[in-house]
C-alpha cells in the first residue's frame, strides 16, 4: 500500500501531483480523463468517485489528480488520499499493467506503418523521451504519442497536462519544432 510522501502543485491550478514512496506501476502508466474509462481500474474508479476528480494519471512513484476547479485542495487532497493508500503496490500488480498496456499500446499499429514512418516514430519517441517527458512528468503529466496517419502525428497530453493551457500552447510549439527536424511536412494533431 503506497504511502505519500508529499504533494506538489502543478503549472496547472487544477491538478496536484501526489509523490509516493512505493511504486504504483514498473514504468507502465494509467491515464484517464472519466469515470467510465476508469471501470477496469479499481484506483482510478475510487479516485473518480470522489466528488470534483476529472482525471487521474499515475506511473511509477506519482499520480496526478486533476480536478473541475470547483473544490479546495486542501479538502480534496483528503478525500482522495485515502484510496492513493488503499491501492496495491506495482509489486502486486505488475504482471496485470504490462499485460493491459501491451494491448493498448498505440491506436495505430506499428506493423500497419511502412518502414519509413515506424522509422519517423522512432525518433520522434526517442526525441521525446530525452527532451520533453522528463520535464512533462517532472509536473505531473505525460505525452502518449497515439500514432502516425499521413503527415498528422497524433499525441495526447495525460495528467496535469491534459487541461493545462501551457501544454496545449508552449510545449506543444515545441514538440512541433523538434518533430519537423525529423520530418518537415508533420503536423501534431493533440487529441
Amino acid at each position: 500500500m503506497p504511502k505519500i510522501a508529499e504533494i506538489e502543485r502543478t503549472p496547472n491550478p487544477n491538478a496536484r501531483k501526489f509523490v509516493l514512496r512505493e511504486p504504483l506501476t514498473y514504468g507502465v502508466s494509467r491515464s484517464y480523463e472519466s469515470a467510465e474509462a476508469a471501470q477496469g481500474d479499481a484506483l482510478a474508479a475510487a479516485l473518480f468517485a470522489v466528488p470534483h476528480v476529472t482525471s487521474v494519471f499515475y506511473v511509477d512513484t506519482w499520480l496526478t489528480v486533476t480536478q473541475d476547479g470547483e473544490a479546495d485542495w486542501n479538502d480534496l487532497a483528503r478525500q482522495v488520499a485515502g484510496p492513493i493508500r488503499e491501492a496495491p503496490s506495482a509489486a502486486e500488480r505488475s504482471i496485470e499493467l504490462i499485460e493491459g498496456d501491451a494491448q493498448a499500446a498505440q491506436v495505430t499499429p506499428r506493423e500497419e506503418l511502412s518502414a519509413d514512418d515506424r522509422q519517423k516514430l522512432d525518433m520522434i519517441e526517442m526525441m521525446l523521451d530525452q527532451q520533453i517527458r522528463p520535464y512533462l512528468r517532472n509536473d505531473g503529466g505525460d505525452l502518449h504519442v497515439l500514432g502516425i496517419e499521413g503527415n498528422v502525428l497524433k499525441v495526447h497530453y495525460q495528467g496535469a497536462c491534459g487541461s493545462c493551457p501551457s501544454s496545449l500552447s508552449g510545449t506543444l510549439s515545441a514538440i512541433e519544432y523538434m518533430v519537423r527536424e525529423i520530418d518537415p511536412e508533420l503536423e501534431i494533431l493533440p487529441v
